[in-house]
This record gives C-alpha cells, sequence and structure tokens, in this order.
C-alpha cells in the first residue's frame, strides 16, 4: 500500500455524503418555513370580523339598553343606539342593589376561590402527573368521576353542614366548598403531563430536593401559563356563581349575583334598571381582563412553545 492510496485527513474536507447533503438541506427548508411569515387571506379577516361583532354586541345591547328607560327597552323594534339615561340608571342600581358591598364580597369570595383553586390543583396536578405513589390511578379517576356528580345533589347535606358550623348567611359557606375543582386538578394534570419533562424532576432529586422544593423551584416556573389560565376561569366562574350563594347567602351579606336579584323584585319588573345592573356586575370583569390579558395570553403563548 502506497501513501497516495491513503485517504487524506488534514487539509480540505471531502466532498459530502448525499445523506448529509440531504440532511443539511432539510433542515435549511426547514428553518426558511419556521421564519416564513403566514397571511391570512381576506375570508379570514371577514370571519375574524364576524365573530367579533358577534362577542360585543351582548355587551353593546346591555349598555344600549341601561341607557334608556324601561318603556323604550319594551318597544317594537328595540333600540340599537344608547340613551340618554345610562349614569342615572347606573346609580339607581348601584344604592338599590347594595351593588358597593356586594362587588366587595365577591371580589373576596371569587379572589379566594381561584388562589386556593390555583394552588391546590397545581400540587395535585403535580402529583398525580409526576409522583409515583400506589393508587395514583385510582385516586385520579375518584377525582374526575366527582365531574360527574351534578352539584344540585349535595345543596341539602352542604347546607346543613354549612348550618352546623355556624357559616349560614356568611361569606366562608360560599368560599370553603369551592376551594378546589376536579375540573382544575385535572386541567393542571394534563398541562405538567406535557410540559414537565421528567429529567427536571429527577435532577432536582440527584440534587438533594424534597418534593416541596421541587415544587417551588421546578414545577411553578413551568407552570406559570396554565396557572394564568385556571386563575381567569376560576375567578370568573366564582364571580358569576348564583345557585349556591342565592341559597346559602341573603340580601344583608349578597354578591353581585345574589344584589341583582333584588333588582328584579316587584310586580313591573324594570329591564332597564336589570340591565344597568348587570352592567356594573360586568365591568370588574373587564376591568381585570383589560389589566391582564396581555399577561395570560403572552404566558399561554410561552407554554405552547415550551411544551
Amino acid at each position: 500500500m502506497t501513501l497516495q492510496s491513503l485517504p487524506a485527513r488534514t487539509g480540505t474536507a471531502g466532498p459530502a455524503s448525499p445523506e448529509k447533503t440531504t440532511r443539511r438541506g432539510g433542515r435549511g427548508l426547514l428553518r426558511q418555513r419556521a421564519g416564513r411569515q403566514h397571511h391570512a387571506g381576506p375570508l379570514a379577516y371577514v370571519l375574524l370580523a364576524v365573530m367579533a361583532v358577534l362577542s360585543i354586541f351582548p355587551l353593546y345591547w346591555t349598555m344600549v339598553a341601561a341607557s334608556t328607560d324601561n318603556t323604550r327597552v319594551s318597544q317594537t323594534p328595540p333600540p340599537f343606539l344608547p340613551g340618554p339615561n345610562l349614569f342615572s340608571n347606573l346609580a339607581r342600581a348601584w344604592d338599590e342593589a347594595a351593588m358597593g358591598k356586594a362587588m366587595i364580597n365577591s371580589l373576596i369570595v371569587a379572589g379566594v376561590i381561584a388562589l386556593s383553586t390555583v394552588l391546590f390543583a397545581t400540587l395535585a396536578g403535580f402529583a398525580f402527573a409526576k409522583l409515583r405513589f400506589k393508587g395514583r390511578n385510582a385516586l385520579l379517576m375518584l377525582v374526575i368521576g366527582t365531574m360527574l356528580v351534578p352539584p344540585q345533589l349535595g345543596v341539602v347535606p352542604l347546607f346543613m353542614m354549612m348550618a352546623e358550623l355556624g357559616w349560614s348567611q356568611q361569606l366562608p359557606a360560599v368560599i370553603f366548598p369551592t376551594l378546589v375543582s376536579a375540573v382544575g386538578v385535572f386541567f393542571m394534570r394534563q398541562y405538567l403531563s406535557e410540559a414537565l419533562p421528567d429529567e427536571l424532576v429527577e435532577a432536582g432529586r440527584v440534587d438533594g430536593a424534597h418534593s416541596l422544593r421541587i415544587f417551588w423551584s421546578i414545577v411553578l416556573p413551568v407552570a406559570r401559563p396554565a396557572m394564568a389560565v385556571l386563575f381567569m376561569i376560576t375567578f370568573v366562574h366564582a364571580w358569576n356563581d348564583f345557585f349556591w350563594p342565592f341559597v346559602v347567602l341573603d340580601m344583608t351579606n349578597p354578591t353581585v349575583p345574589v344584589a341583582l336579584t333584588q333588582l328584579s323584585a316587584g310586580y313591573v319588573r324594570d329591564q332597564s334598571l336589570i340591565m344597568a345592573g348587570a352592567l356594573l356586575g360586568t365591568l370588574p370583569l373587564l376591568a381585570m381582563f383589560i389589566v391582564f390579558g396581555r399577561q395570560i395570553v403572552s404566558g399561554i403563548m410561552a407554554g405552547a412553545v415550551k411544551g
């Protein structure tokens, strides 16, 4: 064998193999597609505009009905432009329904329920998703099974329990039965199963961290987008909940939905006054979404990219 027949190991590299060339070309094509911006067609913009109008119209109609009098609202065709009585109707609804106290109560109830649901659901979701213990699947099926039970079936024993505790007509009677939800546990379990790699949990174990330390340092940063979404959904649901607060509370200590029933009392219902109260009860939710909506959407997008 001569030196000329040996392959050169230094200097210029030889021609790349067809397999490497194909792989490099595929990667370049993927980079081009990833960096390419997708432009929506005219039909997509038309559909988005229609959906936006349909979504905003109920709120707009509530404002129109709240700005007129009861006679004008009952006419055919109904008004489609705001009237001059908006602020006077809002002031009447605020006074007659005691909306100030009702909003404070709803803020306390919805805030505590949302925070506790996010905390407990994230803890339970982490346990069901990444921890190994006996009966995990059976316990998860039991939690999911509670979603199939209508909540109306537990009203009587739950009311008797609240009365025994001395919480009747008080806010703890609304808060404690809903400190955590099966839907939230299942939602966080599904999210953490996909977004939290097992390698991060194992790395924490190797470093000597216990489960609570792993939850605080590893799980919470990963679960932050899902926690924001769960907080928003739970807060809105607790704010709008009517059935159980109406059963366990009275007009001396109401939440917003319970206080609005005061506006519909009487032989002739003032629809414009009812709509004004509904508008007052909706404004805090709109303000919260305007303030935190961008953070929630950015958190969802960050979670989707990481997942």
